[in-house]
């Protein structure tokens, strides 16, 4: 049983950095789907695809860049731990070279287009 579906759809998709893997599939989420969505918008990732499996059981193929350009994906809130941060608190990943994601009343977004709306959230992930 996984009890964190997110902190193992970052290891995937890190794992498969690591691996020099192209592409993944991995469990379909709306929440997975949405954060796949940023890291596409923020170039990260080449192509998200959802494909059912079998009748209302569907998988998420997400294609990496060719080199991959993440090295690490950190789970922040965790669901024994969740991290609130207001939009002041939002933080800089390296110095900006990397992102934050966060789930805002607005959706799910990256750290310094929430911080530009004036939106805090629950911090989720930093990628870099």
């Amino acid at each position: 049983m996984i009890t964190d579906p997110i902190a193992d759809f970052c290891s995937a998709i890190q794992n498969a950095a690591y691996a020099k893997k192209k592409e993944i599939k991995v469990p379909y989420s709306f929440l997975k789907e949405r954060i796949a969505q940023v890291m596409l918008h923020e170039g990260y990732l080449e192509k998200i695809e959802k494909i059912e499996v079998r009748k209302n059981i569907f998988e998420l193929k997400v294609v990496l860049k060719e080199p991959a350009l993440i090295t690490k994906i950190k789970r922040i809130s965790k669901p024994g731990l969740r991290q609130y941060v207001g939009y002041k608190e939002i933080p800089n990943i390296l110095r900006g070279l990397g992102i934050c994601i966060l789930s805002t009343s607005r959706g799910i977004m990256a750290g310094h287009r929430a911080k530009r709306m004036k939106l805090g959230g629950e911090l989720l992930l930093a990628i870099y």
